[in-house]
């Protein structure tokens, strides 16, 4: 999964340590409306962005114009944080009692945070009206033990996106819209024109991707006391679906050890016949390789038995040590409110959290002779009202996702079987401190 590489899924979750969050910092761009305390001022408050320059310069500084107009009290400061970047020098600044008042995360890494109290409970800072206007099942995504510590702000949904001269060499009419399918044809693909279907990595600290397609398949990943419930008959089942694609030498042999950037790699230079993405990468596709993209069509996300789909959510959180929380949820709140995160949607070509504006008819009329661009909203917008986030909100999502991501590995290299693969995944998840 979000121009917007954000959504490359948050694909770094790794702390690379003090010493590398020291040169970030001495590095980072630090665009401001306001780069000084006033000293008229009641309250600045600092703002991380994770990668959104200089794509989106222009419109942060009107919005952060147009809130200190309204808020005159309260100045804002801007810094954008590059993607890779961004967990360490959060940890380091919130282990620092140094934190920024407003940051963009998303729930799987905040959660982590979460569970160590690090971010204002914005239940008690948030009205229900104010709740109220955003997605239902979005704003669950930002909770941990019923408490609510993100603010939902923009989302993608998965889609297919695919290569139209492959699947005519393949014999092949329309794109999958199930896994099974997906591996029928895989095999018709690699036989007739020598390429692969698609690209899916593996690597631990990457895309959720694979772990999202075992709750497609319904597989419980944990149970309500938190322990793992995967080791079970859809379990094995969705262990062997993925060690057999790669025995067959239906998967690249890198899917072990590069991330999404590679699927994206890969489609764009004609090896692959399908990429599940955002649309958002349609641009980079058209930009990079214009006749992939011209054609190129769009379907809807793959998914499993259960016809679930995800939605990728990035959020907003306040630090439990912000200096001037009142200020922060204002502005957090102002950020994401209905008209601006229409107005960044369509910027951005993202979805937006709030009811409202994702009722707005941009999202669902279809324009004449409209491009795959424009087609790719409509359908990723249609995917938001069955969409969901799959993957539970945990204090240590990541290791589920390690324990899960190596042993399938393990077995895919037939270091171990699947019963043992499926058998060691539980335990290394249920053996944590």
């Amino acid at each position: 999964m979000m121009q917007l590489r954000k959504f490359k899924q948050l694909a770094a979750w790794a702390f690379v340590g003090l010493l590398t969050s020291w040169l970030v910092s001495c590095s980072t761009a630090n665009v401001s409306t306001n780069t000084q305390q006033s000293t008229s001022g009641e309250a600045t408050i600092e703002f991380w962005t994770m990668q959104l320059q200089p794509q989106f310069t222009d419109y942060f500084q009107s919005l952060i114009a147009n809130f200190e107009a309204d808020n005159p009290s309260i100045n804002v400061n801007w810094v954008d944080i590059p993607w890779s970047a961004m967990e360490s020098k959060i940890l380091t600044a919130v282990s620092a009692n140094t934190p920024p008042d407003v940051v963009n995360l998303n729930p799987v890494f905040a959660s982590q945070l979460a569970g160590r109290n690090a971010w204002l409970d914005l239940d008690a800072k948030i009205s229900d009206v104010e709740r109220s206007s955003y997605l239902p099942n979005i704003w669950k995504a930002s909770t941990l033990n019923d408490q609510s510590f993100g603010i939902p702000w923009y989302l993608t949904t998965r889609l297919t996106i695919y290569n139209i001269d492959l699947l005519k060499q393949a014999g092949i009419t329309e794109p999958p819209a199930t896994y099974a399918e997906l591996a029928d044809m895989a095999r018709i693909i690699k036989d007739k024109t020598g390429k692969y279907a698609f690209f899916v990595t593996f690597a631990p600290q990457d895309s959720g991707e694979v772990l999202e397609s075992f709750v497609q398949m319904g597989v419980t990943l944990v149970n309500t006391e938190g322990k793992a419930a995967f080791n079970s008959p859809e379990g094995k089942a969705a262990f062997e679906y993925w060690v057999n694609l790669y025995r067959q030498g239906l998967l690249p042999r890198e899917s072990l050890t590069q991330g999404h950037r590679h699927a994206i790699d890969l489609y764009q230079s004609g090896q692959t016949a399908f990429l599940a993405s955002g649309p958002e990468f349609l641009r980079t596709i058209a930009n990079n390789a214009p006749e992939i993209a011209a054609n190129s069509a769009i379907a809807p996300q793959i998914t499993g038995d259960t016809g679930k789909k995800n939605v990728a959510v990035m959020n907003v959180v306040v630090p439990r040590t912000s200096k001037h929380p009142d200020a922060a949820v204002k502005f957090a709140l102002f950020l994401t409110n209905d008209e601006n995160q229409l107005t960044f949607a369509k910027t951005a070509n993202v979805l937006p959290s709030t009811k409202q504006a994702l009722a707005d008819s941009y999202f669902k009329d279809v324009p004449d002779n409209a491009s795959t661009v424009e087609k790719a909203r409509v359908i990723s917008a249609n995917q938001l009202q069955q969409a969901e986030v799959l993957t539970p909100t945990l204090r240590d999502s990541k290791r589920l996702q390690k324990a899960i991501y190596e042993n399938l590995q393990a077995a895919m290299l037939g270091q171990k079987t699947v019963n043992k693969a499926l058998e060691d995944a539980a335990a290394e998840w249920d053996s944590r401190v």
